[in-house]
């Protein structure tokens, strides 16, 4: 099976993944915020994959280290875990809508790290009250995260909102497509490496 564990510990961050590629598993995710733990629950059901997170991080300064970290982790387990390669599909994408949303993910897992983010959130920041408090998530903190994990996991990645007012939708929706996205490009074909370069 196609499988990685990952762990990583800075002053700001203790994190621990493990990615299965090839189980279908309930997941177990702990990141210390909410809405953060949904959406990584929400893109490996939809991906097909077992992912387990576990995320000790400085949320009494705000999300930032721990959902870019938890970025960072979830994308080289990815990578260790396609290997070489060999056999997969690389090419992925899915047009997901949600409720009044609708987004667009494209993948290529190609070795060639580069994000392309066209999203805009009407609220700065998922959570309860005016004041930042250990839980809540800071919106921005999207793109970051999904920077982190494309230049870690070598992946061209291109997400597009194409529409859609809802905040929580439209992040729920990013999530999902990429999932699928992920679930497709990772496929078994067992046509080969899928470059005409012969490598990845």
């Amino acid at each position: 099976m196609r499988k990685k564990n990952v762990k990583r510990t800075t002053g700001e961050t203790k994190i621990e993944v493990e990615i299965n590629l090839d189980e279908n598993g309930k997941s177990k995710i702990d990141t210390g915020i909410g809405f953060f733990d949904h959406m990584l629950e929400l893109f490996a059901f939809r991906a097909g994959i077992k992912l387990s997170v576990g995320c000790e991080g400085d949320l009494d300064v705000d999300g930032h280290h721990t959902v870019e970290d938890v970025g960072i982790c979830l994308g080289r387990a990815i990578s260790g875990a396609l290997g070489d390669k060999s056999g997969i599909n690389r090419y992925g994408s899915a047009r997901l809508p949600m409720d009044e949303c609708l987004a667009q993910v494209d993948l290529d897992i190609s070795n060639r790290p580069y994000l392309v983010f066209n999203a805009a959130f009407n609220d700065g920041r998922i959570g309860e009250g005016a004041k930042y408090q250990a839980g809540d998530f800071e919106t921005e903190l999207v793109e970051e995260f999904f920077r982190a994990l494309a230049v870690n996991a070598g992946f061209t990645l291109h997400i597009n909102l194409l529409y859609g007012k809802n905040t929580h939708h439209k992040i729920e929706a990013i999530f999902k497509a990429f999932g699928l996205a992920l679930g497709q490009a990772a496929k078994i074909t067992d046509v080969g490496v899928s470059s005409t370069k012969g490598v990845l």
